[in-house]
């Protein structure tokens, strides 16, 4: 089903009596989601939209979708795809329109008004997806279709919706006895209630802290582009004359990478790692033991052992035991070669004549003067050649040369805020394909992190092509008065990633909603990101958009061969943090019985058992770990790894043939691009790559094999 199905949440109010009035509210021609969005492409009217709108429009599509619901159940003809499955796929376009609109909201442009909203609907959503999951006339037609001869002649892509809404109504309770299923839905309630205060209690605690700096020796080894940003933000928080650095990452980072004064780089680690671990009104968690039981009581009501083995039946992986193979495989390369890195980095502090052992916030600040040492590079030297409009732009050429598609800036359509633009991407004849929003700055209304979504997913409508509306967020290094937006080769990186789930989505073409773009397996969806990475910094490709941001020049030749040479520096570091954040997600999600120890024992006992060192901290201790807390990748995290094989396997094909081969990359376009989950996974690979993926080159990209 569509994404806002799967919310869930304490019930604050039951549906029937939320829905009164619902029409003299929203269809008096004031509400922009009364209608579809006017706009030929789709695009939201974000000048007319106002937070008043939300409520009477999620109950206006709650009320329409579940007529549409009757409807199907109330057809006096025999069930069959196009009344029943095809018919559900297509329900729900209004309340479809508000929710991705909305939530899109929350994660990039909140505020409290927001947050009250998402509060209350969020139940009432939670809700409105079991009365339909749970609801026995409605499978009745399903099953009957499903089972149906006829059911053989449909069309792969239509096997497998039928196949996925069958799947979802057994794996939401469908089968349960009244009471087992009455306690299912007070869980999904619950649950809904601990993700949305998950989330508001991440962004309270990372907009609280601030490390002010006064004094100007205390900037000592940073860049001035960082001190210039750090002033910015003192001004804008009315500190003239000051430094302020924050949880926001292009903040923190830098400072750990570059400042001298250690006791501050501890301090601002130790805030960014104890986020929500702080005994406060936003602690995590309770929060996180009560949705892991949760989850493992839900696990077990719907008959499987753990939560983990309910969310892994629908991947590629399968169950948790596959995927612990992968991530113990990789950890045997990754550990090794952590502790000789730590090794190295001790070796500098001792050469250097400190004394004291290396700690976790001096890994970062010692790593890059080992990068100076070993390879004579300073990443500061390539900041000013990755302005940030250059290295979209670098993006979307890589898009024009591999399949033919053109983007084109829109100046004269409403955003949301006022540094996200908008742009048209076009094909090679010049027809529409769809439209992508990017916001890549930090501000305290946005969760920390980037992520792609979509306004409007692609399908076929009435026999009409609905054409693609995704966004990218990120939180990318801030413009100065003296300098446009710079990156750093993570944030680089980053770019390339999201705009590869923007080009899955924008790609798309499927007839059904419910199998386009990237509504696909979590350790497939993935690939489309991560192989797009590789062309970040191909040096034929760093020639195309790294240019000096001051002279125009194109980065030279010596810095190019830097970066090519440092490709697997602190690959060690990188992966254990990964894989121990992994690990960790799993083990949550593995549990047979409640937890009842405390949270940080619980992590410690995990992290310790699998001999992380002391000196390294787990990507995403569990109080800020909003994957899998306050996303969709519980017993999930795994995934970047498992699309990590199949990705680094795919750009193979690429180097084999050259990396704008347009062969290749018209089949990666329309084996995977174009195919959303309309046919099983491993299948859409194997007919891209003509062969399984070997997981050898995961292994030599991070340099732990030749």
């Amino acid at each position: 089903m569509k994404k806002y199905l799967f919310i869930s949440g304490l019930v604050l109010m039951s549906y029937s009596a939320c829905k009164q009035n619902v029409k003299s509210n929203l269809f008096d021609g004031s509400n922009p989601f009364a209608t579809e969005f006017s706009d030929s492409r789709g695009l939201p009217p974000f000048d007319l939209i106002k937070a008043e709108h939300y409520r009477p429009a999620f109950l206006a599509g709650i009320e329409q979708h579940s007529a549409e619901i009757k409807a199907i159940i109330d057809n006096s003809e025999a069930p069959a795809f196009e009344n029943t499955v095809a018919a559900l796929d297509e329900s729900g376009r209004l309340l479809s329109r508000v929710s991705a609109v909305f939530f899109a909201m929350t994660s990039a442009c909140t505020d409290s008004v927001l947050q009250a909203i998402e509060a209350e609907m969020t139940p009432v959503l939670t809700e409105h997806r079991d009365n339909i999951y749970l609801n026995e006339k409605l499978f009745a037609r399903i099953k009957a279709v499903y089972d149906a001869p006829a059911s053989q002649n449909l069309t792969t892509e239509q096997k497998r919706l039928l196949e996925q809404y069958y799947k979802d109504f057994v794996r939401s309770g469908i089968a349960l006895e009244a009471s087992k299923k009455e306690r299912l839905r007070e869980i999904n309630k619950e649950l809904g209630l601990l993700n949305v205060a998950f989330g508001e209690n991440l962004l309270a605690e990372t907009n609280d802290f601030q490390l002010v700096i006064d004094k100007k020796e205390d900037l000592s080894g940073l860049p001035q582009s960082v001190i210039d940003v750090a002033g910015e933000t003192a001004k804008v928080k009315g500190l003239d004359g000051k430094w302020v650095f924050t949880l926001s990452k292009p903040s923190w980072e830098p400072f750990l990478k570059y400042a001298d004064n250690r006791e501050l780089r501890e301090n601002l680690y130790k805030a960014m790692y104890n986020r929500c671990n702080n005994g406060n009104s936003h602690d995590n968690k309770d929060i996180i033991q009560k949705t892991v039981n949760l989850r493992l009581e839900r696990a077990n009501l719907l008959g499987y052992k753990t939560h983990a083995d309910y969310q892994l039946e629908e991947t590629m992986a399968k169950t948790p035991e596959r995927a612990l193979r992968l991530l113990s495989d990789i950890w045997k390369y990754a550990l090794p070669q952590a502790e000789k890195e730590r090794d190295e980095l001790q070796k500098l502090i001792d050469g250097e004549g400190g004394k004291f052992k290396l700690q976790s916030w001096d890994w970062w600040y010692y790593a890059e003067k080992l990068r100076v040492v070993k390879y004579d590079l300073n990443e500061e030297e390539l900041r000013p050649y990755f302005v940030l409009d250059n290295v979209r732009n670098g993006a979307f050429e890589v898009a024009h040369r591999l399949y033919g598609i053109s983007f084109k800036e829109i100046n004269d359509v409403p955003v949301y805020q006022k540094d996200v633009k908008v742009f048209e991407a076009s094909d090679s004849d010049g027809s529409h394909i769809g439209v992508i929003y990017l916001d890549y700055f930090p501000r305290p209304e946005k969760r920390n992190g980037a992520w792609m979504g979509n306004f409007v997913e692609q399908t076929v409508h009435n026999g009409k092509f609905v054409h693609p509306v995704v966004y990218n967020v990120g939180n990318f290094a801030l413009p100065t008065s003296d300098a446009p937006s710079l990156l750093n080769l993570d944030q680089v990186e980053t770019l390339f990633h999201e705009f590869g789930h923007a080009l899955h989505g924008l790609l798309s073409k499927c007839n059904y909603v419910g199998v386009s773009g990237t509504n696909v397996y979590r350790d497939f969806v993935e690939l489309p990101s991560q192989i797009n990475e590789h062309w970040a910094f191909h040096p034929e490709v760093l020639k195309l958009y790294a240019k000096h941001y001051l002279t125009g020049a194109v980065i030279p030749d010596l810095l190019v061969e830097k970066i090519k040479k440092t490709a697997t520096f602190k690959q060690g570091f990188m992966t254990a943090e990964l894989v121990a954040a992994a690990i960790l997600d799993l083990k949550w999600h593995a549990i047979e019985s409640p937890v009842t120890e405390d949270v940080i024992t619980f992590e410690n006992n995990v992290l310790n058992g699998i001999g992380l060192i002391p000196e390294i901290i787990v990507r995403y201790k569990s109080p800020y770990f909003s994957h899998i807390f306050n996303g969709g990748y519980s017993a999930g995290y795994y995934s970047y790894l498992w699309s990590e094989v199949l990705d680094a396997d795919a750009f193979q094909a690429f180097e084999e043939k050259g990396i704008f081969d347009k062969e290749t990359a018209k089949s990666f376009r329309e084996n995977i691009l174009s195919k959303g989950a309309s046919d099983d996974p491993a299948t859409l690979y194997f007919r891209f790559r003509g062969a399984d993926p070997n997981p050898d080159y995961l292994l030599k990209n991070r340099g732990f094999i030749n």
